[in-house]
């Protein structure tokens, strides 16, 4: 069965009138043609059998030609004494022939053969008699209805048309929900593609859905901007404030005092950045990940961290929000710096995506682990190394909240080679 609605309905209408034409060509054939070539058939088996008693009550062939021919003549049969024998033929696509065939042989005293295949206008039938064989010609009309393949070359003609019109309206409807379709895996991945309703009632009604849907999402990230923007600087004024204070302050106890003090900075610091991750984002723009890829590593390098390239596939450009790409990066290299000796940045492509690959020689997350890692403030410290310090549980679930914007999603599995966590960025071509 095809998996897509446009198959499916196609099949819904193509089946039918396959169907429908196989039917009434089986039996409108069968019961119609058959019928009325056996009657027809059968009045000239009567004709035939007539002629050849004349025949066979003559003296002579001269005397039996004339007897004949005053029956034949009239009747447009065309009697021809002595002859050679005819084989019975007919071609393969002649659904009454059979029929004529045997309604002649059961029917015709002395039935030798039917040609059908010779003339198709004209029927050729040889008939033993006394005076030798006797060559009877008439017309094909004679024994059968009309040839039923007008019949089926306009119900195939006219099944092609309905096809076609059917195609034609199915398109038309089916437009408005790719277009729908599109709008909203657009929208998924952070783009905002124009969209107006159109097509039956339910497409239509699915669509002011929709639309609703993105119009309440769009106010609610706009709320939360505005909020977090009245937070940051609600929360900042206190810690600069804090700061100052603690600069004036000659005690032993200063130095913890503005430990816990930057420690908070860089908390808010933190959950701000998660909860603005798509909020504040430019527009998608073009990217060539080949120069992402060594722009990160090189400034990575340039900070300190021990970061090598792996495989880097050349992939193109691609329509990528470039500022949540890097930050999502450079938190994966930030976290595999931070937990390991030394990482590696790849860039793969997949079957239908692309991948960038961020492995460190770290202690790894265990299996079990994995998906409570990525989840926001959650540390797993037990299973990290603390003494490049400790995060404050942000970087894989950023990660993952801009891998989703984009229409992907984050994938931790364990580095063959290196031995410590595997981050793959997930992409969808």
């Amino acid at each position: 069965m095809p998996r897509g609605l446009y198959g499916r309905a196609a099949l819904i209408l193509i089946v039918p009138i396959v169907t429908l034409q196989l039917v009434v060509s089986v039996v409108f054939i069968q019961r119609h043609f058959n019928r009325i070539t056996v009657q027809m058939t059968e009045a000239v088996v009567a004709e035939v059998q007539l002629i050849v008693n004349r025949v066979n009550a003559a003296r002579t062939v001269q005397e039996a030609l004339v007897r004949a021919e005053t029956i034949a003549l009239p009747l447009g049969i065309h009697l021809t004494l002595p002859t050679e024998p005819v084989e019975s033929q007919r071609r393969l696509t002649d659904f009454t022939g059979p029929r004529v065939e045997s309604t002649l042989q059961q029917g015709v005293p002395g039935f030798i053969g039917v040609d059908l295949l010779t003339n198709r206008s004209l029927v050729f039938i040889a008939v033993a008699t006394d005076h030798g064989v006797l060559g009877v010609v008439l017309d094909r009309g004679r024994v059968s209805a009309t040839n039923p393949h007008q019949l089926l070359v306009l119900m195939v003609v006219t099944g092609f048309l309905m096809t076609l019109i059917a195609y034609l309206f199915l398109r038309n409807q089916l437009r408005p929900i790719r277009r729908l379709a599109r709008a909203a895996e657009a929208f998924g991945k952070g783009q905002v593609v124009p969209y107006r309703l159109a097509g039956a009632t339910e497409v239509r009604a699915a669509g002011k859905a929709f639309l609703d849907m993105r119009s309440r999402i769009d106010r609610q990230i706009e709320q939360r901007t505005l909020m977090l923007s009245g937070v940051s600087h609600d929360l900042r004024t206190p810690l600069t404030r804090l700061r100052l204070g603690l600069s004036m302050v000659e005690d032993e106890a200063r130095v913890d005092l503005e430990r816990d003090v930057e420690d908070m900075v860089r908390l808010v610091d933190g959950f701000l950045g998660f909860a603005q991750a798509d909020a504040l984002e430019d527009a998608p723009e073009s990217v060539d990940p080949v120069g992402l890829i060594y722009h990160l590593a090189e400034n990575a390098q340039r900070a300190g961290m021990n970061v090598a390239l792996g495989e880097v596939a050349d992939l193109g450009k691609r329509p990528f929000r470039r500022a949540a790409l890097e930050r999502a990066l450079d938190n994966l290299l930030a976290n595999a710096t931070r937990y390991g000796s030394r990482a590696r940045l790849s860039l793969l492509l997949g079957r239908a995506d692309m991948r960038f690959v961020v492995e460190d020689d770290g202690p790894g997350i265990a299996v079990e682990d994995r998906e409570e890692a990525m989840k926001p403030f959650a540390r797993l410290d037990k299973s990290r190394n603390q003494n490049k310090g400790s995060g404050v549980g942000l970087g894989l679930a950023i990660a993952s909240d801009i891998a989703r914007s984009h229409g992907g999603h984050l994938r931790l599995g364990l580095s063959e080679d290196l031995g410590g966590l595997k981050v793959q960025l997930v992409l969808p071509l």
